[in-house]
């Protein structure tokens, strides 16, 4: 039984065939080419050595953030690696680099931005490097600051910046950063950026964005948006209520940043990184005579910390928003709602069991949970051994070390116990359109791993 797409093979041949025909003015040449049974050995002992991934394609993997592009994007990136553009220069990325600049629109106009500054990374962490070092350029030596479940980058960042850094809590009932605690040291003052995580990546735990505009109005810190993970969701149709009004007001922020490669169907690495004044350009001015000489246009290197990137990265994107445009109501949008459908059967099948405790509902497509077991220690004991059956039954799911605090009082013992101990809980991040066919195979194998 064949598991993984190669339909899309032949439309690259197509493709590529049609792009060689574009330079058929030119002398002929032919590339020098290995031999095709080397190629084909190598090619086949690369293939066995990949056979001892996990399936991250499949759908009863359901672990990690780990999404299989779309065809058209895997395609298109190949495609582009004939030509192997550069993104840096005009010279090296000149058709690449608009069509980067096309795409990189399209994102920015989900957030209802029109005029911006915005353009890929190699993924959320130089992302969110660019926006934090725009806040620190705009307010020099003020804090950083972000929930204790924001991504830990954060605070990694902060360090090789050299800003101070300072995590709050979060509330007790769904993980969002706590609004009083913000407010609290907003006040004290010295507040150069707040980071507000929409999904976080370890609950996908969504952060009141309101309410941290708000407080900007009166504190007059920068808002930084990390959608890394969850950023695409604005497009879904079966948010919560909060969640909606956080998605909708993304385009108050100051700067934004989300990865196409994951809920964006591309392959690894390719973020974005946004900003809503494109003024702060002039902090990333500087000259480079050697690259910057075809045109008087913009070039991207001119407006980013990285120098070379890979143009295929922003064909790939590019083709697979030409498919799927970034709407409401469109496939792609559809593919989120499904996401979000299968996380909450999979919460109400847990929830309904009395064999498992979930914290609190997913507020997108990761679901937490625990067994119920008498102590904390117990649980997680439990857990780590469900984790190992389940692999054992090709249901692959992840681990998260969370507050126990997160779980009604009592829940594990003695009250005092919820205070400040922890409890190791199952995770799955349910980000393949399939999941919502296989939560109940999900669910079965789940429970077959627990008896």
């Amino acid at each position: 039984m064949k598991h993984l797409e190669s339909t899309s093979l032949d439309a690259l041949r197509a493709a590529l065939l049609h792009l060689d025909a574009g330079f058929s003015a030119l002398p002929g040449f032919e590339s020098a080419a290995p031999s095709l049974s080397g190629v084909q050995s190598v090619l086949l002992e690369a293939a066995e050595r990949l056979r001892k991934n996990y399936p991250y394609f499949h759908p009863l993997y359901a672990g990690q953030m780990l999404k299989p592009p779309h065809p058209v994007a895997r395609a298109a990136y190949a495609l582009a690696t004939w030509i192997n553009p550069n993104n840096h220069a005009l010279d090296g990325g000149r058709a690449s680099s608009v069509m980067e600049r096309e795409a990189v629109a399209q994102i920015a106009a989900t957030f209802g931005w029109h005029e911006f500054l915005g353009h890929l990374t190699g993924g959320g962490t130089v992302a969110n490097l660019e926006a934090l070092w725009v806040a620190g350029r705009l307010k020099p030596g003020k804090t950083i600051l972000a929930s204790a479940d924001s991504h830990y980058t954060h605070k990694r960042i902060s360090a090789v910046l050299g800003l101070p850094f300072e995590a709050l809590p979060t509330s007790r009932e769904d993980g969002r950063i706590d609004i009083a605690a913000l407010e609290q040291r907003a006040a004290i003052g010295d507040i150069g950026c707040v980071v507000a995580t929409l999904g976080t990546t370890g609950t996908g735990a969504v952060d009141p964005l309101p309410e941290i505009l708000r407080l900007r109005e009166r504190f007059r810190f920068r808002v930084h948006v990390d959608g890394a993970y969850g950023g695409y969701f604005g497009l879904a149709d079966n948010l919560t209520p909060a969640a909606r009004a956080a998605f909708d007001c993304i385009g108050s922020a100051d700067s934004v940043v989300i990865d196409p490669h994951k809920h964006g169907l591309q392959p690894y690495g390719c973020g974005c990184v946004l900003f809503a004044d494109p003024s702060v350009a002039a902090l990333y001015k500087h000259d480079s005579p050697y690259t910057y000489f075809t045109s008087k246009d913009l070039h991207l290197g001119e407006v980013s910390l990285e120098c070379s990137r890979p143009g295929a990265s922003a064909v790939a994107l590019w083709a697979t928003q030409r498919l799927l445009p970034l709407v409401r109501g469109g496939e792609f949008a559809a593919d989120l709602s499904s996401s979000r459908s299968a996380a909450l059967e999979l919460t109400r099948r847990l929830s309904e069991h009395p064999r498992w405790l979930v914290p609190f509902p997913p507020a997108l497509d990761i679901v937490v949970w625990a067994p119920r077991a008498g102590s904390a220690a117990e649980a997680s004991a439990m857990s780590q051994k469900i984790f190992d059956r389940a692999a054992a039954n090709d249901l692959h799911l992840a681990l998260i070390r969370l507050p126990a605090r997160y779980f009604e009082p009592g829940t594990f013992g003695q009250p005092e116990e919820t205070g400040e101990g922890s409890v190791l809980c199952l995770r799955s991040v349910l980000m393949k359109p399939e999941h919502a066919a296989w939560v109940g195979e999900i669910f079965d194998r789940l429970m077959a791993s627990s008896d």
